[in-house]
């Protein structure tokens, strides 16, 4: 078999057999990875050749380090998603030196290309009182109104991941006592989360709303088109009602605040309202309680505590006499 035939047997394989069902990745990471590779066929390739005709050769260390230069200089990328497209290549390269041993040491020095140092931003996450306020200026004289109310609602109750929340199907809610709904979160991982009350019956109401059966498999929450919301349609609801907030609460106007946002705010709520770290990272559906361990130094309130009960160095003492 030639080098054409292996990069091309070796991605095919790769995405369609390899992640999805031995890594069991979600359908997001797999368009992600999949989409990495392709802008490195593209750039290697170049203007004077086809990518069908590149080799598994032509992927040299060399050529992988210009495609990620490539990236921060002309699309205008930062080191994160350089990052990221960089772990998508490492990945394939790792399977490709397993598959095909005689690449395995052309795999070994593209597994060596380091990834970029980056700056970690302060994550922006809502207090209690300002997730009320966002939801008090939604209009829930409206079906449409009452579907963001009870989409933001059950976003903060979980801690969901956008991409979990927008895969809801009617029959992985429980609306009776207990109430509960069950994610299938990353790494197919399978948690379910309880829900107040309130949150049970705000999507009773919404179930009520859009005629939908609770026995009957469908989409949970759909757009003005009748189709399955799409998580860059949950953030879009997002954006627009905390623009409306931010008239009420102009503290808004100096977050950065996305879906993900939605989720630190339920981890710093449940951890200052007193739930330990083990089980926030149940909650949340990490896989370790390493993740989790962030939110216990985003909370500024809890510094000011510590703060409060240390002595200053600098106090000032009165001077001996």
């Amino acid at each position: 078999m030639n080098n054409g035939n292996v990069l091309a047997l070796a991605l095919q394989r790769f995405l369609i057999d390899y992640l999805p069902h031995q890594r069991a990745f979600s359908v997001h990471t797999i368009r992600s990875y999949r989409d990495s590779l392709k802008l490195l066929l593209q750039f290697a390739a170049g203007p004077k050749r086809r990518v069908a005709d590149l080799t598994v050769i032509d992927l040299t260390p060399a050529k992988i380090i210009a495609f990620l230069d490539h990236l921060e200089a002309h699309r205008g990328n930062d080191a994160t998603t350089r990052n990221v497209r960089l772990s998508a290549i490492h990945s394939f390269f790792d399977y490709l030196g397993a598959g095909w041993p005689e690449h395995l040491d052309q795999a070994r020095r593209v597994l060596a290309i380091t990834f970029k140092r980056t700056t970690h931003r302060t994550i922006d996450y809502l207090e209690a009182e300002e997730v009320r306020t966002l939801l008090e200026q939604i209009d829930r004289r409206t079906v449409w109104g009452r579907r963001d109310y009870a989409l933001l609602a059950l976003m903060f109750n979980t801690g969901a991941r956008v991409q979990e929340i927008v895969t809801l199907q009617t029959t992985d809610l429980r609306l009776t006592t207990p109430h509960s709904v069950r994610f299938l979160g990353k790494g197919r991982r399978e948690r379910i989360c309880p829900l107040w009350p309130e949150t049970a019956r705000l999507l009773q109401q919404h179930l009520t709303d859009t005629g939908l059966d609770s026995l009957n498999p469908q989409a949970l929450f759909r757009n003005h088109r009748g189709t399955p919301l799409t998580r860059f349609g949950a953030r879009l609801i997002l954006q627009r009602h905390v623009e409306r907030a931010s008239a009420v609460l102009p503290v808004l106007k100096r977050k950065r605040i996305h879906p993900h946002s939605i989720r630190h705010s339920t981890a710093v709520y449940l951890l200052k309202s007193g739930v330990d770290l083990s089980t926030i990272a149940h909650w949340l559906g990490h896989k370790g309680i390493n993740s989790t361990h962030q939110y216990a130094t985003i909370d500024l309130e809890a510094k000011r505590a510590a703060l409060a009960k240390a002595e200053p160095v600098t106090k000032s003492k009165r001077p001996p006499r």
